[in-house]
Order: structure tokens, then sequence, then C-alpha cells
């Protein structure tokens, strides 16, 4: 392969909502540059990037694909992204391993939820962005409204780098705003006006040509070309362009300006740190030290597991042993590889710049950093819809977990936990379309089938008074019996309490001699045994039991916490009492006292963001406090979108994601993070008891 100074390489992410043409558009791109002889098609199945199963089948993409090509002797790499929200972890981490986003818009359909979110999400990393305004031949295009609306949306830094030649079926070509020609006939808008705004948003990426442009001096195409990347940079222009993937019209200006307009590797200042944790710049240098980091991981079933990796610095070799940020050890390249979707081309060396694969390096995982420095790790969302899942055949829950955890390690989107509390293996991931795929790569690829369900809310139980009361465990049945007398005083313990200061206060512990504290569980038991009426080698047993009946729950067989108990006064039998013994009279007297207490049940409280169109702000806090939820307030997320803080119920949002996709027609989004654990109102309480019994009784 040639060799590529860092100057001439461009590392690009086709990112957009669904249906926008992007995955078309990177197959037309490599037939147009003569890497394929063939015409590709996503609708019959022979797309070059959509090679997975399950994206032949419903016909979108599932997984982002990184295909390279050559245009105007420099070296491209391009990455084709799914368009679908669902499936946006693949999206976030392609973005953070290129330098500029082609952000695709279908011109007919104009801007979508999608559109928004890898929008925003390619400023958060810094990128340089151009718009494609790809279905130019599609009916209902409006090439002056949707130009309006972008920059309504998106800012008057958006400015068309070329205009069209008719629209929708008459769609015939483009004119450029930068060079103008001498003929501009036919053009929907007036490129001479155009061309007139692009060089006033390029001039103002530096305040001398700025100056002299505004006395009436025009920049110098040597000037116009370095400001303009500059400009693209700082984030005052986004490039706007026009074509038909479909018919390649258009294809070859749009190739020609990400020549021009695409950012070289050496043009973001990214950073990393040191071994001491000091923060450094990354020179793109190939003899610089390495700095490089896995951005993708893919489970591929002939050469297994490919680890995709974007070089900041540095070479890497094949056969060259390489520190890496997830283990001690170091990890020993065993072949790179150029790569063309699901094609690999072995390749010796990859230096600063280049995107390239590695095969078989199991300690690999996303946001790995190869080399002496750490980058931060990606910004992906947190997983909100979960699903309960088991096997369906028995015998397969060996094969399930190894099945799980490559996803894990393919899909930053994906969490699969086992709950010890509700005994649920619990797969949750961005929405049920989302876990849906999952569920048939499985089926597919690991021959694993689930049932699932919805799972259950790890309720926990506590008391809201204190009580006392003891239990007398006495059994004989011939030979050596059993007995154990426990006498119990419990406390509520709320969370954040100081457990020494608690057991130490002598006004309500007056004979207290030691005490013991779990944090896990907010427990605290204290030791106020006088005159040795139970052994201290009985102990063990007893806060043994505290803690089983405590794991098992009380009144609807949920975790309890937040609970102090005082063990006071016992008794025990010089033959009779054993560990056993006392164990179970711990639990059970546990279990008695508890019940006295004003016992309660404890629900998840999350907090709630929700992004929405500003039409949609009433509808959602409207549907608040149906589902028992507080308002915290709302702020403008830019682009039409208020962004709506709440805390809420975990039980009354599990399935959130239908409700506002239904009130926002898909336009929403929403993020949830655990905040506490409340009191139930106590006729929700009742209704979660008696399904608890239910439950128990069907067992």
């Amino acid at each position: 392969m040639t060799k590529y100074n860092v100057s001439d390489i461009r590392n690009i992410v086709l990112c957009g909502h669904g249906g926008s043409g992007k995955t078309t558009l990177a197959d037309a791109i490599l037939n147009e540059t003569g890497m394929v002889k063939k015409l590709a098609s996503v609708d019959d199945g022979t797309s070059i990037c959509d090679f997975d199963e399950e994206e032949k089948l419903h016909k979108y993409t599932i997984e982002s694909s990184v295909i390279h090509f050559e245009h105007n002797g420099q070296l491209f790499n391009l990455i084709d992204t799914p368009g679908y929200p669902d499936f946006i972890g693949q999206t976030i981490g392609a973005i953070w391993g290129v330098d500029t986003a082609a952000i695709v818009i279908n011109a007919s359909a104009g801007i979508e939820v999608n559109t928004r979110r890898v929008f925003a999400e390619a400023k958060k990393a810094n990128l340089g962005r151009i718009i494609v305004l790809n279905k130019m031949d599609s009916e209902n295009v409006d090439f002056k409204k949707l130009i309006k609306l972008i920059q309504d949306v998106f800012g008057n830094e958006c400015v068309p780098l070329n205009v069209p030649i008719g629209q929708g079926h008459d769609f015939k070509g483009v004119i450029s705003t930068l060079n103008l020609p001498a003929n501009t006939d036919g053009t929907i808008e007036d490129p001479q006006k155009l061309h007139e705004a692009l060089i006033e948003t390029i001039v103002t990426a530096d305040d001398a040509v700025m100056e002299k442009y505004l006395e009436g001096n025009l920049p110098t195409q040597e000037e116009i070309a370095s400001l303009m990347k500059q400009a693209i940079l700082d984030g005052t222009l986004v490039p706007i362009v026009c074509v038909s993937s479909k018919n390649h019209c258009g294809l070859n200006e749009l190739l020609d300006l990400f020549s021009i307009c695409c950012l070289s590797p050496d043009m973001i200042q990214r950073k990393a740190k040191d071994q001491n944790g000091d923060e450094i710049i990354i020179k793109a240098d190939p003899t610089a030290p390495l700095i490089a980091q896995v951005f993708k991981t893919r489970i591929d079933p002939f050469v297994q597991k490919l680890n995709f990796i974007r070089i900041h610095s540095g070479t890497i070799k094949n056969g060259q042993t390489i520190q890496i940020s997830t283990g001690r050890r170091g990890v020993k390249v065993a072949q790179l590889f150029l790569m063309q979707a699901n094609e690999t081309k072995p390749i010796d060396e990859a230096t600063a710049g280049m995107i390239v694969a590695v095969a078989k390096s199991e300690e690999l995982v996303t946001c790995t950093s190869l080399g002496d420095f750490v980058m931060n790790d990606f910004p992906f969302p947190t997983p909100m819809v979960g699903l309960a899942a088991a096997p369906k055949s028995r015998g397969d829950e060996a094969k399930l977990s190894g099945a799980l955890a490559k996803i894990t390690q393919e899909d930053s989107t994906f969490v699969c936990q086992r709950n010890e509390q509700t005994k649920q293996l619990v797969i949750t991931g961005m929405s049920e379309l989302h876990l849906q795929v999952i569920r048939e790569r499985l089926k597919r690829r690991d021959k694993v089938e689930l049932d699932t369900k919805e799972p259950k809310i790890a309720y926990r139980e506590t008391i809201q008074t204190n009580a006392d009361g003891m239990y007398r465990h006495k059994k004989q049945s011939g030979g050596a019996g059993q007995f154990g007398e426990v006498h119990i005083r419990m406390f509520p313990f709320p969370k954040g309490t100081d457990p020494a200061e608690f057991a130490n206060n002598k006004a309500q512990f007056p004979s207290m001699k030691d005490f013991h504290y779990d944090p896990a569980i907010n427990f605290l038991w204290i030791d106020s045994i006088v005159g040795g009426v139970i052994p201290s080698n009985f102990f063990p047993a007893i806060e043994k039991g505290f803690k089983e009946r405590m794991n098992k729950g009380v009144i609807a067989g949920y975790q309890v916490q937040d609970v102090c108990v005082e063990l006071y006064h016992g008794k025990y039998h010089d033959v009779d009492s054993n560990e056993h013994a006392f164990k179970t009279a711990g639990s059970m007297a546990f279990k008695v006292v508890f019940q006295k207490a004003k016992p309660s049940i404890l629900e998840p409280i999350v907090k709630m963001e929700i992004t929405v169109p500003m039409a949609n702000v009433g509808d959602v806090n409207s549907d608040l406090p149906n589902r028992r939820g507080r308002p915290l307030g709302m702020e403008d997320a830019g682009g039409g979108m208020q962004t709506i803080s709440a805390e809420v119920p975990l039980a009354e949002v599990m399935t959130y994601n239908r409700t506002l996709a239904s009130i926002t027609g898909g336009q929403g989004s929403y993020s949830i993070e655990f905040l506490r654990y409340d009191v139930v109102p106590g006729n929700i309480q009742q209704q979660i008891i008696a399904s608890a019994e239910l439950a128990e009784e069907e067992e």
C-alpha cells in the first residue's frame, strides 16, 4: 500500500437518520472510485457495507463498517454508521475514531431525530462537520426551504458549498458556490448570492483577512482554501453539499469537496494522559510515541475477534508488543488489516492518522488505549430498556453466558447483569428494537434462543419505627436437641448515618460492647449482651441469621436495608445450643420484630432528562404527574428542543420509550440515572405485597 503523509489522510464518518441513504452513498463512492466494479444495493442484499445477516434481513444498518478508497492522491477512511437511535453506540464509537463528520440528510424528509443527535455528538467530539443533502432526486424536495430549516436548527454557519441544478426528478447536477462557473443556468438558488455569504463566513476564521475583506480586498484562492478548513475546524463553517447517491449525480463533486473540506488528522487537537496522570497534547506524527485507541470491536465468525483502531500518533508494526490501558502486560500485534467492510487486507505497518483492524487480541476492548498514554473513554449513553432473559432450552445456560459476553464486547450500549435480589438475568439495551436484533443475532450466530419478559423491580424493605421482641428456637427429636433464644431491639438506620456515632449513643445503648456494620446493605448490629447469657462464640451465627433473613426479605421477599439491630438478651443450653439453633433464632427474631416496626417497601427513584421538541413539552409535563413524577426544571437544548428534568419512580418508566415515541413522533430521547430509594405509597405497597404472595404461591 502507498504510504501517505498524515496531511493526505481523511477519516470521515457518514452519520444521520435512518433512510437518509448513507449506506447507498458509501457503496456508490466505492463504485465511483473503482474500489468495486459492480453496483451494490441495500434493497437486493448486495450492499458492500451492510454485510451482516441481520442487516440484509432488515435492510438497514446495524453495525458501523469501515471502508477505504483513494481520491486526488489522498487516502480516505470512511465509516458508515446506523441511522436509527437504537444503535447510536456504533455511531458514537465511529465519531471518536475520525476527524470529520458528514451528516447525511434525506432532502425529502428533512431534519429528523437522529440528525440532531449526531450533529450534537460530532460537535462534542470537536470534529469538522459537513452536511450532505442526499436523495436530491426524490419527490417533494424544496431546497430553499430545507436550507432555511437547517440554518434555523443548526445555525447560520451552515452555508451551501454548491447548489442543485433542478430538484426532485429534475435534479441534474450541482454548481459550486466557492468557485463560480461562467454558466449558472437552471440553479434553484442564486450561486452569486451564496458565494458572498460563503466567503464572509470563511474570512471570519482570521481577523486580519476579515479586516482586509471589509476594506474591499478579496482573499486569494490560497487564503480561502486554508481559511475554509480553519473555519470548519472552529465550527464557524458547516458546508452543505447536494448529491443523489442513487444515480451518482453530484458524486464526483462530493468527493472533491471531501478532499478540500475534510480535516486531516494533524488538525484536531487531542489529549492523552501519561502514567503520572499529567495531560499531554497528541502530535499526529509517525515518529512520535505511539498513542492509539480501539473505537470498535467485532466478533467475526472467521477471523474471530477484530478490534478497530485509530492511530493518533506513532507507528504500529506486525509482531510488535504494545502496552495497553486495560491490562498489566503488553499485547502482541498478530496482524494488521486495512478493512473494506467485512474484507481484510493484511498490511505490515500503520502510521499516525490511519484506521486499521487488529485480529486475535483478546485483551483489547472498545476504548482501550494502546501505548504509554491513556485517552478518555468515549461518552456512550446508558442503556435504559431492560428485559429479563433466560434460555429457551435447558442446558443452554453456559452457551448463553459465552454468547452474551461476545455481545457486550461488540456493543458498548448493551449491558447484561444478574440481579441477585430478583434472581433474574437482565439484558439492557437502547430500545426494544435493539434487544430484538440482539436476540436474532444470538439465535443465528450462537444458536441460542431466549425467552424474555419484563424484569422485576428491585424493591427494598425497611422499617419506620423502633420495636423489640424475641424468638426461642427449641427442637427436641431424640439425641441432642436444638435450643437458642434471642432478644433484639430494632431501629431505623437512615442512609448517611455514621455507624460509630449511632452505636456509641450511651443514652440509647448503655450496655453496648461492640458493633458491626455492613455498608452494602446499610446494616448495623450492636452487641449489648451482659453477663454471658449468650456465649460470644454464637454471635457470628446470630449475625448470619440476621443477614439471611434480610436477604430473603420479610413482607414481600425483597432485600432489607437501613436497619440497626441490638442484641441485648437471650438464653442458651449447655448441651442443646449450637450455631444452627442460634442462626435460626436470629433469623426468626429478626422477622418477628421487623413486622412490629412498621415495615415498608422502598422503591428506586431515578432522575430523568427528557429532550423533546418545544411543541411536545406540555404533553410530557402533563404525563409526568400520572407517573408520580416530580419536575425539577427545564432548559433549552438547542435546535427547537427542550430538556425536562424530573424525578420519577423507576417502576413508572420501565416502558417509557414507547410513550415518548408516541408523544413526540419518535423525535424525543431520554436518559435515566439512579438517585435513591423512597418509601412506596401505601396503596401501591399493598399491590406489591399481594403480587409477591401470588408469585410465591405459583412457585
